[in-house]
């Protein structure tokens, strides 16, 4: 019986492959249209020069990347697990965009490796061409694929302002196109990003709940050293949230999600050495901690109040 009050995505890998599967970062040595000059050159304005890929090894092939990342896991397990499974997770900037080569060569080379059960991508919405979408479905025939679209926001205005560059309608056709395809959809949002509330967020969980997505990641925003934000935040431009209200805000969206959507994330990892605020947040455990006690105190599952609302 899962203990936790949320379906967590240790749940959703033991489900599909019966045992724990861990998850390992991997860099393809991608750029994304905002920052090639596309759309931009200085990427989302909450984005580090590493692109969300901060831990992922780099500079060296996929299958080497993979044996490195395995070496770290393995460092932090319980005891060391022979044949352990692993997620190959394209995270650092814009994975699907790239020429299809490339792309065939890069996810070809991980989904074979015979210790990843499956791939995680990280992408745009905007940066699913139709040849992109048949590579993901027919590698996905072979080994799960799960694409994290980096949604971040439903308020155009906020979108505009970290520079997102596309708008909810393409989002929802890339969403379409993934279902269509037979692949998994996660969505990523950023969670106080600046003139954003608690009913924004809620706004957010009641926009996503009807769509066909599997998958979400409630990420704290992170002011990070080398984004634009850190610029605003030094002019005290940039209010944080702190836990007790991150937390309350997190506890709510839990009960108002769709109890079959799997929660991939409820805080985040901003690396400590380019962390600027909120400090707190570097205590990912006690953070976690906090939040199940209060959905305990609370009472509170997910989709406590979804049911509610139909």
């Amino acid at each position: 019986m899962n203990q936790e009050r949320y379906r967590t995505l240790n749940q959703e890998y033991r489900e599909r492959f019966g045992r724990k599967v861990y998850k390992v970062s991997l860099n393809a040595g991608m750029t994304c249209p905002n920052r090639d000059g596309t759309l931009g050159t200085r990427g989302c304005i909450f984005c580090s020069a590493g692109g969300s890929g901060d831990f992922a090894v780099t500079g060296q092939s996929i299958t080497a990347q993979i044996e490195e990342a395995k070496e770290k896991v393995a460092g932090k397990m319980p005891t060391r697990s022979e044949g352990a499974s692993y997620i190959a997770y394209f995270q650092a900037y814009t994975n699907t965009y790239a020429p299809i080569e490339r792309l065939r060569e890069v996810f070809t080379e991980a989904i074979h490796h015979p210790d990843i059960a499956g791939l995680s991508i990280g992408t745009r919405p905007d940066c699913l061409p139709d040849d992109v979408l048949d590579l993901l479905e027919e590698l996905g025939r072979e080994k799960p694929i799960w694409v994290e679209l980096g949604l971040q926001t439903i308020r155009e205005d906020t979108a505009k302002y970290i520079r997102r560059g596309y708008e909810l309608t393409c989002f929802e056709k890339a969403v379409d196109d993934l279902k269509r395809r037979g692949l998994q959809v996660v969505v990523h949002l950023i969670i106080g990003l600046p003139g954003e509330g608690k009913e924004d967020l809620l706004s957010a969980i009641e926009y996503l709940n009807p769509l066909p997505i599997d998958g979400i990641k409630l990420q704290l925003l992170h002011v990070l050293e080398g984004s634009d934000l850190a610029d605003e935040f030094r002019k005290n431009q940039v209010p944080v949230l702190d836990m007790e209200t991150y937390v309350d805000w997190i506890v709510t969206a839990i009960g108002k999600l769709r109890p079959d959507i799997t929660v991939h994330r409820v805080t985040g990892d901003g690396p400590k050495k380019i962390l600027l605020a909120p400090l707190w947040s570097g205590n990912k455990k006690l953070v976690l901690n906090t939040i199940r006690h209060e959905l305990s105190v609370r009472n509170i599952r997910q989709g406590d109040n979804y049911f509610a609302n139909i």
